[in-house]
């Protein structure tokens, strides 16, 4: 009986509960997160005219670009769905103004995550 409970339950189970959870991201997927992460955050700051958001190239549509790329890698590699994606993402870009929050300095800590992330933008061609 305990068997049959078993089975019914683990069937009852979505299958992407199912599998196991990834294991943890390589440095470039981290990376191809953290940059999306802040060419977001910098485009919308941009959009809304912030003075430091200046200091940086446009990013709406290079960065969006770069976003939706590395969106649909990350789901490629991780086999992940587009809400776990998105909710990675909404993560980091919290994670990311968190932390220049608590920055003694704000605007080195976001062209300190910048410009590495501005030559890997480069290096995408887009």
């Amino acid at each position: 009986m305990k068997r049959l409970f078993v089975a019914a339950a683990f069937l009852a189970t979505p299958a992407a509960a199912q599998q196991a959870a990834p294991g943890p991201m390589s440095l470039e997927q981290a990376m191809l997160l953290r940059c999306s992460a802040a060419f977001a955050v910098v485009a919308g700051e941009q959009a809304r005219g912030a003075e430091s958001a200046r200091a940086y190239p446009a990013l709406g549509e290079r960065g969006r670009e770069f976003f939706v790329r590395a969106s649909a890698r990350l789901m490629d590699e991780r086999n992940l769905s587009r809400p776990q994606v998105e909710a990675a993402l909404r993560e980091e870009a919290s994670r990311f103004h968190a932390d220049a929050a608590r920055a003694p300095d704000r605007a080195r800590f976001v062209d300190g995550v910048m410009q590495p992330c501005l030559g890997v933008l480069e290096a995408s061609g887009l």
